[in-house]
């Protein structure tokens, strides 16, 4: 009954947006801040070779613009959404329970997690993720089996070798791709470096994952939105401050900010496209099917996302800090994305 009720549901919202489908003449846009600055790249691709209204493009991160793409059918909800990482299964429910249950998966290719200073700060840095960890995490193993507030308020109380300076780091909000992503590579492995996290981890996932994934909020870590370019300009007013977000950002901005090696791997295409930096990630956007015949351009706006000259090894978007997949996983998501291939619900 609940199957027939939401089928019933999206075809009624589909034929109703089929009506109102003159209400709007622009391909909407949400998600990752990440994904963002590529995806605005082709949309001025697309508006310049097409001489159509440019998409309306809005960083709401990774599980803001999921909420909205997953709102329903029709000219109110969006059309493509971006993610730094792979929709969630309650996403995914969130989607079928509001008949938006035809879906296209296009991964576009992969992104580092910098962690990133102003050129004006002279230190050579280089962490471990234990120092990372040590850094930013709200609680600290005590070595007895339980927990303690984080004490350390300069790098220098956490290694002596590290600059004596506040701990000052910011990064994205909880929303954000970019924060669950940077949780999952840098702070989970840097917790579990610490002895009897792993057997922790095995006796108390639930305990493990909260006590691994939260981040301090006593002042050291600032959460600075969605806006990237706002940490760009922060850590130009502090030297001292480090900033957390994908690579693309400590690309564009490489005059101005350098990146910190961490395990001794500094990030760059090479070393993110073969997972020797141990911050890399996967980039995707998603496709709502229902829309694509009915939103004026939105095909010819995938056609050009999928180009090699886009997403190709010599496209605009690797000069943007993309690290492109490899030939044959670029011409199967090229494949599945310009044939509307269902991701699995």
């Amino acid at each position: 009954m609940k199957t027939l009720k939401i089928t019933a549901a999206a075809l009624i919202a589909s034929a109703a947006f089929t009506s109102a489908a003159v209400a709007r003449d622009q391909i909407k846009i949400v998600g990752s801040s990440t994904v963002f600055p590529y995806t605005q790249a082709v949309s001025e691709e697309f508006a310049n070779k097409f001489g159509g209204a440019s998409p309306v493009v809005e960083s709401t991160g990774t599980g803001g613009g999921f909420k909205v793409f997953c709102g329903g059918i029709g000219p109110d909800y969006a059309d493509i959404t971006g993610a730094s990482r792979a929709i969630k299964d309650s996403e995914k429910e969130l989607c079928a329970e509001n008949g938006v249950d035809n879906i296209t998966e296009a991964l576009i290719g992969y992104d580092g997690l910098s962690i990133a200073v102003s050129r004006g700060n002279d230190t050579d840095w280089d962490l471990t993720e234990e120092q990372i960890f040590k850094a930013l995490a709200a609680e600290l193993p005590d070595g007895k089996g339980g927990f303690v507030a984080n004490p350390n308020k300069k790098w220098s109380d956490i290694d002596p070798s590290l600059p004596n300076a506040d701990i000052v780091a910011f990064g994205p909000p909880p929303t954000s791709g970019t924060r669950d992503a940077f949780v999952e590579l840098a702070m989970h492995d840097g917790c579990n470096a610490f002895a009897g996290m792993k057997d922790l981890k095995k006796a108390d996932k639930g305990l493990w994952n909260e006590k691994c994934s939260r981040m301090r909020q006593d002042g050291p870590f600032i959460e600075a939105g969605e806006n990237d370019n706002l940490i760009v300009q922060r850590l130009e007013a502090d030297p001292n401050a480090i900033g957390i977000f994908g690579y693309s950002f400590l690309y564009e901005n490489n005059d101005k900010l350098k990146g910190v090696k961490i395990n001794g791997v500094a990030p760059d295409f090479a070393t993110i496209a073969d997972a020797s930096y141990p911050v890399s990630r996967p980039l995707y956007f998603y496709v709502k099917n229902a829309h694509r015949d009915v939103i004026p351009g939105m095909n010819d706006f995938i056609t050009e996302y999928m180009s090699e000259e886009a997403l190709g090894p010599d496209g605009y978007l690797a000069e943007r800090g993309l690290t492109p997949l490899d030939d044959e996983a670029r011409a199967k998501v090229q494949s599945d994305v310009l044939n509307a291939s269902k991701l699995s619900m």
